[in-house]
């Protein structure tokens, strides 16, 4: 009897220390959770936010299923009547969509939801203010993700707010730069390799010169050719001189060294042909050629014609860019084309172009045409979240391409900055002796 009492005794106590050791963990948790918060953001949320959050999907999964009209009855509606007016029993619980593990983010939580039938992903979609709400985050976004089930991830604040810039710049990988955040806490990445061409619209001051930066002072340190096409008399792209292979100011320069770009591509092509190979990353190391990175800004510069000599400029320029875009992947050319304004009036140029820019990026715009030249093709989502910025989400984005479409905002690199790094780097620019075209 004495042993019983004294294993029991012993449990009691064991059980009380861990329970004291318990609270006093919570209470320094809670304690230092502002300044976790401030310093630590990522550890104080999967300490403290991630494990609170995910009580109240739990808590309030049924109620707002049902609030939302995507919980079932399982009985019809007169079975149900009758049953009460005949049994008194309470009405049938109503059958909910199957939630599946809630796993944390570095900034908010996803889990996959198996449908009910008859259910598809849009009534999520319009479910996911309500679970925001009911949640107490940031933002809910609902996605496809298999026939018969959907993605739903939560932020818990918003990382378009403020993101920051990398701290250190290296080479990295070649043709990948992280440009900004997306809407997830996850990097913005362009990865020229995965997505070789991209059209970047967006208004004044929207943000779109700023990303230009960004991409910019990531591919100065590493080994590639930067080319800038700038018909406005080279005001933007003038910054990154010192590490660019060739500048074309004017439209009349700007054909003569598309042109020449288009030649470098068949003679590349000659190359691997040669060597029997698809593509130049198919060449040994020391034989294949620099990839080559075409930035041209305000592509309406070199579609707007008034007299019948521009016309034929523009056209040349246009056929130019568009036989880059076919063949430039594989042969290690790449475009970046940007622009404040890209529409269907600059003429069928730009429509074919656009169909072989497959990454787009559109931030604010000051005509709904150039969100619709931008995005109607990909995502019709896509564009009503352009749709929506505002003109203080300066920086922020939305970007789609065939994988799909993210919010997203780049890192602030200043004018000042990006002069700084192309100076910086200007020892790194590569000699295209093929792009030299002397004027007529």
């Amino acid at each position: 009897m004495n042993l019983a009492s004294s294993t029991t005794s012993a449990s009691a106590t064991g059980s009380g220390w861990v329970l004291v050791v318990a609270a006093v963990l919570v209470s320094g948790l809670l304690l230092a959770g502002p300044a976790l918060r401030r310093h630590y953001p990522v550890a104080w949320w999967l300490l403290l936010g991630f494990p609170v959050a995910a009580f109240r999907v739990m808590q309030t999964w049924r109620p707002l299923m049902a609030g939302c009209g995507l919980a079932v009855s399982r009985r019809p509606a007169l079975t149900v009547v009758s049953g009460l007016v005949g049994n008194g029993a309470p009405p049938p619980q109503p059958r909910v969509p199957r939630r599946g593990l809630i796993r944390p983010t570095s900034g908010g939580f996803v889990l996959l939801v198996r449908l009910l039938p008859g259910q598809v992903p849009e009534d999520f979609v319009k479910a996911g203010p309500a679970m925001a709400e009911d949640w107490q985050v940031h933002a809910v976004r609902v996605t496809s993700w298999k026939p018969g089930v959907v993605r739903i991830v939560a932020s818990a604040s918003d990382p378009l707010a403020a993101p920051r810039a990398p701290n250190k710049r290296g080479p990295g990988h070649l043709l990948r730069v992280a440009v900004g955040v997306l809407e997830t806490g996850a990097a913005w990445v362009v990865d020229l390799r995965r997505v070789p061409h991209w059209l970047i619209v967006g208004a004044t001051r929207s943000g779109k010169s700023t990303l230009i930066n960004a991409l910019v002072a990531g591919l100065a340190p590493q080994p590639v050719a930067l080319v800038g096409i700038d018909c406005k008399g080279g005001m933007e792209l003038s910054l990154y001189e010192p590490r660019l292979s060739a500048l074309a100011t004017n439209r009349e320069q700007a054909v003569r060294l598309l042109a020449a770009l288009v030649d470098l591509t068949l003679d590349r092509m000659s190359v691997c042909r040669a060597a029997r190979v698809r593509n130049v990353w198919g060449l040994p190391d020391k034989e294949r050629p620099v990839p080559v990175v075409v930035i041209v800004d305000e592509i309406a510069e070199l579609f707007l014609v008034a007299s019948r000599s521009e016309k034929d400029e523009a056209h040349a320029a246009g056929t130019a860019l568009i036989r880059l875009a076919q063949l430039g992947a594989a042969l290690g050319v790449f475009l970046v084309v940007a622009g404040q304004r890209v529409g269907s009036d600059l003429g069928p140029g730009v429509t074919a172009l656009r169909a072989q820019l497959g990454g787009r990026v559109c931030h604010r715009v000051a005509d709904p045409g150039t969100a619709e030249m931008a995005l109607g093709d990909l995502n019709p989502d896509a564009l009503k979240a352009a749709q929506a910025i505002t003109p203080e989400q300066a920086g922020t984005a939305v970007l789609a391409s065939g994988d799909g479409w993210e919010r997203a905002r780049s890192h602030l690199i200043t004018e000042a900055e990006a002069e700084a790094v192309a100076a910086e780097y200007a020892h790194l620019t590569p000699v295209l002796s093929e792009l030299h075209v002397e004027a007529p």
